[in-house]
């Protein structure tokens, strides 16, 4: 399976991805990671593992025409499944129907709780509001943010004492282990 992934941020799950590739646990190739922040942690992640890459800006441009040139690249790699890791931007419907189907996004809680809700700020919520459980959930991408069809959840509990940071790491864990998961079984949720 022809893999892309898409992000902004650190890309931490790309790490137990890669990592399960190179130990023979998941048949699939990770053929390009497109960023639009040229210092995101993805990119010096996809350096280091040797994995093609590109920064395409998305500033001044329109939504669609950002979506159109990183659809470009996709279709020149052949991809056959788009992972959104820490992707801090809302693709275009366009985009979305282009590859219906073909686009999963993690999210770091148990939708349908906190969707809409971005990184540490999904944290903050789950411990000001004293949840007892939250976790992380994989869902196929529509042109309504975090209201795709399920995919797999992964929870956690929420420990006494914990911070954003204590819970976002073990969240991460758990979306690292989800995605494995979900490309490892791709072929039961294509459409």
């Amino acid at each position: 399976m022809r893999v892309a992934v898409l992000g902004s941020t650190n890309g931490t799950d790309l790490v137990p991805i890669v990592s399960a590739i190179k130990a023979g646990d998941l048949d699939a190739n990770i053929c390009v990671i497109i960023s639009n922040n040229v210092g995101s942690g993805i990119l010096q992640k996809a350096r280091a593992f040797g994995i093609k890459n590109h920064f395409i800006s998305h500033k001044d441009k329109k939504r669609d025409v950002f979506d159109a040139e990183m659809s470009e690249i996709l279709e020149i790699n052949k991809i056959d499944l788009i992972l959104l890791i820490g992707f801090m931007r809302i693709l275009s419907s366009d985009f979305v129907d282009r590859w219906r189907g073909k686009i999963v996004n993690v999210h770091p809680s148990l939708l349908p709780k906190y969707a809409g809700g971005m990184n540490n700020s999904v944290h903050e919520e789950v411990l000001s509001n004293g949840e007892t459980k939250t976790g992380c959930t994989i869902h196929l991408v529509t042109p309504e943010v975090d209201e795709g069809p399920i995919l797999l959840q992964k929870s956690c509990p929420v420990l006494k004492g914990d911070n954003v940071e204590t819970l976002k790491e073990r969240v991460q864990k758990l979306e690292g282990e989800a995605f494995v998961e979900v490309i490892k079984n791709w072929r039961n949720y294509e459409q």
